[in-house]
């Protein structure tokens, strides 16, 4: 066995601690919020995959399917949550609220979850409103989060035009995609006109109107 001196024993030490550090931070500085998803190398879109919900205005289905591709573009969107982790327990909004790690509010948490990234506040506001089946017990109301309801919730508000100040649908019809994203970059931050841009956003009207080929095609 050979015999390393002190000396050597220490400059090894340093160099392992500092290739640790550098390892840590490269798997931190490669940490993405979900908002901040690409497209694989196929160019596959996991987030444009057909709703659960069955039936509606095409041109409002193919808009949901082009806001999941920029806030939840992976394989299972109805179950992630903020940051990429699953959860099985749909019976209601899981409520996690994930530390945000880079980004515009980095330090603060998000509880963003499902296939439109709803925080919980969002989430329950807006199921009050639109859940087609609420849960009620006397003073007490549960929404379910189950992948249908989440469809349901989030169709039934945007074809509210009270709740956006303008008919989204007529908009869509128009071919007016751009002003579509830009009035809705208030509430889901990646669509090309919000505070989170990510590598999805400048090709959402593309990928609008290739969902919206599929959905015309399915509705006959």
């Amino acid at each position: 066995m050979i015999e390393t001196s002190p000396k050597k024993q220490r400059t090894a030490a340093i160099a392992g601690i500092i290739g640790l550090l550098c390892l840590l931070f490269y798997i931190r500085a490669c940490e993405k919020p979900l908002s901040r998803l690409v497209l694989d190398p196929s160019g596959a879109a996991d987030g444009t995959q057909p709703l659960v919900m069955q039936g509606g205005d095409p041109y409002i289905r193919a808009l949901m399917r082009t806001i999941s591709a920029s806030e939840a573009n992976v394989a299972h969107p109805y179950s992630v949550i903020y940051g990429g982790d699953r959860v099985s327990d749909l019976s209601n909004h899981p409520q996690q609220c994930v530390t945000i790690v880079n980004g515009p509010n980095m330090g603060n948490c998000s509880t963003a979850a499902g296939r439109y990234q709803m925080i919980n506040t969002t989430w329950f506001e807006k199921a009050k409103r639109y859940h087609p089946q609420p849960f009620e017990f006397m003073f007490w109301q549960s929404y379910s989060f189950e992948a249908e309801f989440q469809d349901a919730v989030v169709y039934a508000w945007l074809s509210d035009a009270g709740a956006w100040g303008v008919n989204i649908s007529e908009l869509l019809r128009q071919g007016k995609i751009n002003p579509v994203l830009r009035r809705l970059s208030g509430t889901w931050t990646s669509l090309g006109y919000g505070i989170e841009n990510n590598s999805m956003s400048s090709k959402l009207p593309r990928i609008y109107q290739q969902m919206l080929k599929e959905e015309l095609k399915a509705s006959g």
